[in-house]
């Protein structure tokens, strides 16, 4: 879904709303997404109290009020805006107390503070707690403003995305995937700890530039989930046609809107995804073509399009984003075994855990046999099938009638020909009944 499209749709009056949704969305269906979004919000305004004659005040909607630096909120004194997701805004700010340092402040956007998006809130102030591993972002405080806007502080982390540091720094591919090793650790702690992150792309996946350079930091848990029990006891709606994330790293189960629910697995999908990257300089499918094609179109392609290795994909763009130091030849075979179990559409064919794909990567380095292997023949015959069945029934029909119409054909030009005619030992009767009488033909053959 589009928030600024549905923050600008809440901004107006509902009698301008339906035309500007009919200009501003790609199509049906995600209009009437954002539509029951705006419903929900109205609900929501009423639950907490917000009339309009609040909502013209300094309240929890007023959108205005983020945008000034110096606020303070509680001991934490808002200084720079320093990202901004889904239903967040990310500040830095100077904690004053009980001791003095940077931090990083969370808050919900302006106009994004549905019940939905509280107990998304609420949740990943959970998970965070829950988690302790030097590779996560560490929660140091939660609470609430005078308007009653929820906020927590984390560790400020001076960095930028995994992407970004490989390619500026001109990294060769050990040190990738040495990086990506740490990455694998932090998601399979928080897997331990029972949390699913649902998000994992490299904008959350932070390598440090500071004084300690280096250092992998996964962030934004903002629509994470528990494997066992719940992370918040605020009611979370949801409907059958909504789903969160982002596309491009998004597993197929999470877009097909089935009764398959995303489990552990999906974050591995969504770590090949981002392996694939950083070892081709480009994500299995092309993020410009998945936000322009429509809602259905890309999750045809997610859940049937079949993306080329990684070896293949460096190959096609000699001259383009080619990572340094990578060859084809280094990412044929082993690393495009590997890459390509992460992505498989079956969740059931992909690595069990995370810890096993890391593994897989430790063997590859260490020059040992790697457990993933290169589909067989079999298994890719199915596949084909499975993408080209219309065709095949089609072919496999045209090719049945042109077997028969060829064996019709043939005995009608022996017939033609006399060669039913010879003589032979085997004689063929066939009775029949015409024009009011039996009568009987005999082929000698």
């Amino acid at each position: 879904m589009n928030e600024e499209i549905f923050s600008h749709a809440r901004s107006l009056p509902e009698s301008e709303r339906d035309d500007y949704l009919r200009d501003a969305c790609v199509d049906e269906e995600e209009q009437q997404s954002i539509r029951a979004l705006l419903d929900e919000a109205s609900e929501a305004d009423s639950f907490f109290g917000m009339g309009a004659d609040v909502e013209e005040d300094r309240g929890l909607f007023d959108p205005g009020w983020e945008s000034r630096a110096g606020d303070l909120i509680g001991p934490y004194i808002l200084r720079e805006r320093i990202g901004e997701g889904g239903c967040g805004i990310v500040w830095k700010a100077d904690q004053i107390k009980p001791i003095r340092r940077t931090v990083a402040v969370k808050l919900i956007k302006p106009g994004m503070d549905t019940r939905e998006v509280l107990s998304r809130f609420e949740a990943e102030r959970q998970a965070l707690a829950l988690m302790d591993h030097p590779n996560i972002t560490r929660v140091i405080d939660a609470g609430a403003t005078e308007a009653g806007r929820p906020y927590f502080a984390m560790e400020f982390v001076e960095g930028i995305s995994i992407t970004d540091y490989c390619r500026e720094g001109g990294l060769g591919l050990e040190r990738r995937l040495e990086l990506f090793s740490k990455v694998c650790a932090a998601v399979n702690h928080a897997h331990q700890k029972g949390i699913i992150h649902r998000d994992l792309k490299p904008s959350n996946v932070l390598v440090t530039t500071g004084p300690d350079e280096g250092v992998v930091k996964v962030i934004d848990f903002g629509i994470a989930k528990a494997t066992q029990g719940k992370l918040t006891e605020k009611t979370l709606v949801t409907r059958a046609e909504f789903f969160v994330g982002t596309p491009v790293y998004m597993a197929p189960e999470q877009v097909a809107l089935s009764s398959r629910d995303a489990d552990t697995r999906s974050d591995i999908y969504s770590l090949g995804v981002l392996l694939y990257e950083l070892l081709s300089g480009e994500p299995p499918f092309d993020a410009k073509t998945l936000d322009t094609c429509g809602l259905d179109e890309m999750r045809r392609l997610i859940m049937e399009g079949e993306p080329p290795c990684p070896s293949t994909r460096l190959g096609s763009d000699p001259a383009g984003s080619q990572p340094p130091g990578i060859t084809i030849r280094s990412l044929k075979g082993e690393l495009d075994w590997i890459v390509m179990k992460a992505l498989e559409k079956d969740p059931d064919r992909r690595y069990e855990t995370v810890e096993g794909f890391a593994a897989d990567l430790d063997r590859y380095l260490g020059n040992e046999p790697v457990y993933a292997a290169p589909p067989g023949v079999g298994y890719r015959l199915a596949k084909f099938s499975r993408r080209h069945r219309k065709n095949l029934i089609i072919a496999a029909v045209l090719m049945f009638i042109l077997l028969i119409a060829t064996a019709v054909s043939t005995w009608l030009a022996g017939v033609a020909d006399g060669l039913w005619s010879r003589s032979s030992p085997v004689d063929l009767a066939a009775s029949g009944h015409a024009r009011g009488g039996w009568y009987t033909i005999r082929v000698n053959f």
